[in-house]
């Protein structure tokens, strides 16, 4: 039995190296493009994180005991080649230690290429330089050569929209640019070529290997499904020179009707909309991607390719795709207090789990599943003392309506074939440990001290492994119950 999302359906939770290792940026240790903002204090040093990196048998264990099947991690390039040309074959021991580990407690390993960080040695424009792609698959090829044996599902890029805007538009990632479209650009076009090379670069290795490059979801197509459409055309039997025509038709459509935006939510409200600024920053969109001067070297990679799609699955990060309410007025209330930046937290981004069914729909290609790479709600931890949602929910909630979604999804044709919650434990979510995303609370002030609860206090890895369970068994009166339970807050 397939139970109800079918055979193959793969559960499981999702990490990044530099958010969990530990041991970067300081004194003898490998540093990564996040070496200078943490020496400057720019950021918080991400210091041990978690400490996987040398305590990852204990990591998984906890991991297999929320019933996943699935385990994703991410190989860190700084790491493995701390110095140009000089490769750290115990880093990648380690590394094969680490995916055999998680296939011995029955977790198949899907693995990250580039999750956000690469080797300081590469400067922080890395992705502006005109060799970016060739090195990028240079390393890939390198990891791939030890690693081929002891994984055959991968991520090459972990959300290249994400990057390009963090690094160029926001300013919120290393190197810091702000409002910098033509960098940004620049990034876009680099990192999917990049995505493509590699992509060629696994295959020629794995020929039966299932690779993929998440997008983060949002609302603006320039933001989210041109990548996916660019690495489609092909596909699609659009010709080169009608690729232009038929990305804008394809824009057309999803702005007619974006994905999961003004579906109600599970308990019947709407969400709500901005649909000025919406329109403002669709505009804004428009500016900053244009397919033919966005892509150029990643158009001309996808047609040289000798694979007609360089996607063998959808991979979808979904948290809040609506990009207009991720802006807010500074000092609007949140968690823990009034928030002064326009940018909202992450732990006042409001859950949707039918917007996540309708994301997953529209973004079904024919002929290759869908999976959700990472899902997962946030919470505010600060010096100790944490602090309740503004909206009330708690991750037992979350967790049951978004896997009660998917089911309702595949009920309707949607391919979905996997769910990888983030994250397994709260870890460095990019310049703070402030954000706490984990099934596991962690103590930091005292030594990682891990709860068997998560940092709201509730039995969140248990509700996971409960779902799973009713899931796998086909049990949808079990399912119903659980997404429809009050789940109070420490309620067990």
């Amino acid at each position: 039995m397939g139970g109800l999302l079918g055979d193959g359906f793969r559960f499981g939770v999702a990490t990044a190296g530099f958010q969990v290792e530990g041991g970067f940026n300081g004194p003898c240790e490998p540093r990564n493009n996040w070496y200078e903002w943490e020496a400057a204090g720019k950021v918080e040093p991400s210091g041990i994180a978690v400490d996987f990196w040398n305590d990852y048998e204990r990591h998984l264990d906890r991991a297999a005991s929320t019933g996943v099947d699935s385990y994703r991690l991410s190989i860190e390039w700084a790491r493995c080649e701390p110095a140009e040309g000089r490769i750290d074959e115990e880093a990648f021991e380690r590394y094969m230690a680490i995916l055999e580990a998680s296939r011995a407690r029955g977790m198949e390993p899907l693995v990250t290429l580039h999750h956000f960080t690469h080797p300081v040695w590469l400067g922080t424009d890395f992705w502006t330089r005109s060799d970016s792609p060739e090195r990028f698959k240079g390393w890939v090829e390198t990891a791939l050569e030890r690693l081929h044996g002891h994984c055959e599902s991968w991520v090459t890029i972990n959300e290249i929209n994400i990057l390009a805007l963090m690094s160029f538009v926001l300013g919120a990632f290393p190197p810091g640019r702000r409002l910098d479209g033509a960098s940004a650009r620049r990034a876009a076009d680099h990192l999917l070529t990049a995505h493509v090379l590699a992509y060629e670069a696994v295959k020629l290795r794995q020929p039966r290997s299932v690779v993929g490059t998440n997008n983060c979801s949002f609302s603006l197509y320039e933001l989210d499904r041109i990548m996916t459409d660019v690495l489609c055309l092909r596909a699609h039997g659009v010709r080169r020179d009608d690729a232009a025509a038929w990305l804008d038709e394809r824009r057309a459509r999803w702005e007619t009707s974006p994905p999961g935006l003004g579906v109600p939510r599970s308990d019947g409200a709407s969400p709500r909309r901005h649909p000025v600024l919406e329109k403002l920053l669709r505009r804004a969109g428009r500016w900053l991607i244009e397919p033919e001067r966005t892509f150029p070297r990643a158009l001309e990679a996808v047609y040289a390719s000798a694979y007609e799609r360089t996607l063998d699955v959808t991979q979808l990060d979904y948290y809040d795709p609506e990009t207009a309410s991720h802006l807010q007025v500074p000092f609007s209330r949140s968690a823990g207090g009034r928030w002064p930046l326009p940018q909202r937290p992450l732990w006042d981004d409001p859950p949707n789990p039918p917007g996540l069914a309708a994301y997953a729909a529209a973004n079904t290609e024919a002929g290759i599943p869908v999976l959700i790479v990472e899902n997962g709600l946030c919470n505010r931890v600060r010096q100790g003392r944490s602090y309740p949602r503004l909206d009330g929910w708690n991750r037992r909630r979350y967790l049951a309506e978004n896997l009660a979604a998917l089911v309702g999804a595949a009920d309707g044709g949607v391919p979905v074939a996997g769910y990888w919650h983030w994250s397994l434990a709260d870890n460095y979510e990019w310049g703070s440990y402030e954000p706490r995303f984990g099934l596991f609370g962690v103590d930091r002030a005292r030594g990682l001290r891990w709860s068997d609860r998560d940092s709201m206090g509730d039995d969140a890895a248990g509700a996971y492994r409960r779902l799973i369970e009713a899931i796998r068994a086909g049990d949808r009166e079990a399912l119903a119950q659980l997404a429809a339970s009050p789940l109070r807050h420490g309620d067990d």
